[in-house]
């Protein structure tokens, strides 16, 4: 999720993100290029709010990124948008993706949610399959 340099090569959603240089940062801000299926392109400024790396719960392994949207509408409080992705894996078992959107604000009801939640699928879905190729494609030990 934050090898945010590979993202042209498999995401069909955000097809880039700017302004990270080096490792991500909570805090630091980024600019996302995205693109809806029906082929809008739209930028989109966020800010880094939770960068959890993997650590043991239990039996439970888990890590999260969340962001939210800094643009000129949440700066006015008409929108403000913020996602979370976790990934999970119980002992043994596989992992699994979870992402959450809310939005919020006076002009929320505007938000083309379905849009935005079938971008967030075809993320996932390109997500699942790149880990799967990079797991099959690491040497086994």
């Amino acid at each position: 999720m934050l090898d945010f340099n590979s993202y042209p090569q498999w995401n069909p959603f955000i097809l880039r993100i700017d302004g990270v240089p080096g490792a991500p940062a909570v805090g630091q801000f980024m600019t996302l290029d995205v693109q809806f299926a029906g082929g809008i392109k739209t930028r989109s400024r966020e800010r880094m709010s939770c960068i959890d790396p993997p650590r043991q719960s239990g039996e439970r392994r888990q890590a999260t990124l969340a962001y939210s949207f800094e643009g000129p509408l949440s700066t006015l409080y008409l929108v403000r948008g913020s996602r979370a992705q976790r990934l999970e894996q119980c002992e043994g078992g596989p992992t699994v993706y979870h992402t959450e959107e809310s939005f919020r604000g006076l002009l929320r009801r505007f938000v083309p949610v379905g849009a935005v939640q079938d971008g967030f699928e075809r993320h996932a879905q390109a997500l699942k399959v790149r880990a799967e190729s990079l797991a099959q494609a690491a040497p086994k030990k």
